[in-house]
C-alpha cells in the first residue's frame, strides 16, 4: 500500500466484530493529525506501572488503557544514537551520531523539517542532546562555566545544530545531555541562553510548562503541530522534590532481587509476557549481593531507587498536565500521541565533577559525589542508580543501557490516537518495531512525502518503515525484517526470530539467541550454529561498513 492511501482507508469504514477479522477504522477529522512524541531519558522498560513496575503513573498508564502497548520495540541504546534515529529515519551512523556529544548532519532531515514543508507548525521542549558538547580548552574554566560562574561569550555549541535550525518553529530546553535539574546548564530559548532559573525551579516541571504553553499558543492556528517532548528525567544525577520522594521511602527496602521477581510477576499478569519464552535471567547486580550489605547501606541503596521513582512519577504528572492541555484546546481527539524511552535504565554512577557534570552550586556550596552522599536527591548530591537497580529496572531482560543485549536497546512504546483507535483501546502489539520507524510514522499521518533533497543536502533513503500498518491491522506480521545495532563496539542483528549480539567490552565474541524461544537471551547457540553465526555476522559488517558503524 502506497504512502497516504492507508490513512485514506481509515475514513469511513464500518467496525467488523466477527473474530479474527482485520478490523477497519473510522478517522472522519477534515484536520491533518497533530503528533506529541514524547520520550524519557534513561527509563526502565519496566518502570511503569502498565509495564511492570510500581511507580505511580496513573497518566503513562491512561494511554495504555485507551491506546496500544508495544512490547517489541527498540531504540540505540544510548541517548545521542536514539535521538538521531528518531528524528530522521536512519541509523544514527548515517546522521553524524555513532558516538554520543557530535552534531547531527544534514545527510538526514529531521522530522520538523519535513512536517514543517508539509504546513505543520513544530515545537520541541526539553534535552536536543544532538549537537557538539566541546568542552573549553581552559578544563578550570570550564569547570566554572558548568557551574554557571563564568561565560566564555559563545554558544553551548553551534548554532545552525540547534533544534531551532533543525525544523522546530519553536524551542526551549538543554542543549547538552546532562542537567542539573535545579539550575540546568546549557538553558535556551530559540537560540538564546537562559541566564537564570527562579529560585522553585525543577527541570521536569519546566519542560511540563512550556509544553502547555507552547500547546495553547498552537492550538490558536489552523495548522496542524508536531510537538516533541524530549525529557530528561529518570536520567542521572538523582534529583528529585522532596514531596515525590517520601511516596517511595520504604518501597524497596527488599532490594533489586525482590524487585525483579515482583515486576516479572506483574509483566506475565498483565499478559505482556510468557514465561515460556521469557525467562527471568539471573539478577545482574555488579558483585553487590544485597544480602552483603550493610543496613546503612541498604537503606542508601533503597534511597537511590526511591529517588529515580520520583523522577518519573514527576514525569508521569508533566504527561497528565499535557493530555490536559490538549483536552482544553480541543485537541485531544486529534492528536497521535507516541510516548517511548531512548535507552534502558543506565547502570552509570558519577564520580566527579567534569565536562558535563556540575562541581558546585551558582551559589558556590560543593555538590558531592559518590562516597560522599547519604541522602540523594538535593541539588548538592551526584549520582545515579547503577547496574543492579538499572537490571531490575529493565525487568524481564539482560544488561542496560550502552550495551545491544534487549535491557539496553528495549524500549516500552505507547501509540494512541483516541479519532481510530476506538476499537483498539488496551491492546498489545508483540510486532516489531525500531525508533527508525517514527519518521515514516509520523510522515503517514501528515500525507507527507520524503523528499530526496533538503536546503539544497542530498538526503540518504529512509531506513525505517510506517508503524501504521502493523498497529492497525492493514499487516499481519512484522517480525521477519533485520534490524542492525551498534555503539561503542557493543553490536548486534535481529534477522526475523535470531538475535547475534556482542557485549561492548568483548565485541568479537559473538552471542547467538532465538528470541522466539529466548527473548530474555539466556541460552547462547553460538557453538550449536556456526553457520548462522557466519552468515548473520558477516551481514552485520556489511551493514555496518554500509553505514559507517565501527567494525
Amino acid at each position: 500500500m502506497k504512502r497516504r492511501s492507508f490513512i485514506q482507508s481509515l475514513a469511513g469504514a464500518s467496525l467488523l466484530s466477527q473474530a479474527g477479522a482485520r478490523v477497519p477504522f473510522a478517522n472522519t477529522s477534515t484536520k491533518k493529525t497533530n503528533i506529541v512524541l514524547i520520550l524519557a531519558d534513561d527509563m526502565g522498560f519496566s518502570d511503569p506501572q502498565c509495564f511492570g513496575g510500581e511507580i505511580r503513573t496513573p497518566n503513562i498508564n491512561s494511554l495504555a488503557e485507551t491506546g496500544t502497548r508495544f512490547t517489541n520495540f527498540y531504540n540505540c541504546a544510548r541517548c545521542c544514537p536514539t535521538r538521531a534515529s528518531l528524528m530522521t529515519g536512519l541509523y544514527p551512523h548515517q546522521v553524524g551520531l555513532s558516538r554520543n556529544g557530535q552534531n547531527l548532519t544534514h545527510d538526514g532531515a529531521t522530522i520538523a523539517e519535513v512536517l514543517r514543508s508539509a504546513n505543520y507548525n513544530t515545537a520541541m521542549v526539553g534535552k536536543w542532546h544532538l549537537s557538539q558538547t566541546k568542552p573549553l580548552d581552559d578544563g578550570a574554566l570550564h569547570q566554572k562555566w558548568l557551574d554557571h560562574q563564568y561565560d566564555p561569550g559563545q554558544p553551548f555549541a553551534p548554532i545552525d545544530t540547534y533544534p531551532i535550525n533543525r525544523g522546530f518553529d519553536r524551542y526551549y530546553g538543554n542543549i547538552w545531555g546532562v542537567v542539573d535539574y535545579f539550575d540546568p546548564f546549557s538553558l535556551v530559548e530559540g537560540t538564546n541562553a537562559v541566564p537564570e532559573v527562579p529560585d522553585d525551579f525543577y527541570m521536569t516541571d519546566a519542560i511540563t510548562k512550556k509544553s502547555v504553553e507552547y500547546i495553547n499558543a498552537l492550538s490558536q492556528s489552523d495548522k496542524p503541530f508536531f510537538m516533541y517532548i524530549a525529557h530528561c528525567a529518570p536520567h542521572w544525577p538523582l534529583h528529585a522534590l522532596e514531596e515525590d520522594i517520601a511516596r517511595y521511602r520504604g518501597v524497596f527496602k527488599d532490594g533489586w532481587d525482590e524487585l525483579r521477581k515482583k515486576r516479572y510477576e506483574r509483566l506475565l499478569k498483565l499478559g505482556l509476557f510468557d514465561e515460556k519464552n521469557t525467562p527471568l535471567p539471573p539478577v545482574q547486580d555488579g558483585g553487590k549481593h544485597w544480602d552483603d550489605l550493610s543496613e546503612e547501606e541498604k537503606r542508601y541503596q533503597s534511597e537511590k531507587m526511591a529517588v529515580h521513582a520520583a523522577m518519573v512519577d514527576r514525569l508521569d504528572q508533566g504527561i497528565g498536565n499535557v493530555v490536559q492541555a490538549l483536552k482544553d484546546n480541543g485537541q485531544w481527539e486529534n492528536t497521535l500521541l507516541i510516548f517511548l524511552a531512548d535507552n534502558g535504565a543506565s547502570p552509570e554512577i558519577p564520580t566527579e565533577p567534569g565536562y558535563d557534570r556540575s562541581s558546585q552550586t551558582r551559589e558556590g556550596e560543593k555538590i558531592h559525589y559518590q562516597g560522599e552522599i547519604t541522602h540523594p536527591g538535593p541539588e548538592t548530591t551526584y549520582t545515579g542508580i547503577g547496574p543492579a537497580w538499572a537490571n531490575a529496572a529493565n525487568t524481564p531482560f539482560r544488561y542496560w543501557k550502552a550495551q545491544s543485549f534487549e535491557g539496553g536497546c528495549h524500549t516500552p512504546l505507547i501509540v494512541h490516537w483516541p479519532e481510530t483507535m476506538q476499537y483498539k483501546q488496551g491492546t498489545v502489539s508483540h510486532e516489531m518495531g525500531h525508533v527508525i520507524d517514527i519518521m515514516p510514522t509520523c510522515l503517514e499521518i501528515a500525507g507527507a512525502d520524503y523528499p530526496e533533497t533538503y536546503e539544497g543536502h542530498r538526503l540518504l533513503p529512509l531506513e525505517g518503515e510506517s508503524l501504521l500498518p502493523v498497529s492497525f491491522g492493514e499487516k499481519d506480521k512484522n517480525n521477519d525484517r533485520t534490524l542492525y545495532f551498534e555503539h561503542e563496539r557493543g553490536r548486534a542483528i535481529r534477522e526475523g526470530d535470531w538475535k547475534l549480539v556482542a557485549n561492548k567490552n568483548t565485541p568479537q565474541k559473538w552471542e547467538l539467541y532465538h528470541l522466539a524461544d529466548d527473548l530474555t537471551e539466556t541460552n547462547n547457540l553460538a557453538q550449536q550454529e556456526p553457520d548462522r553465526v557466519k552468515r548473520m555476522s558477516d551481514k552485520w559488517r556489511a551493514w555496518a561498513n554500509r553505514v559507517g558503524a565501527i567494525n
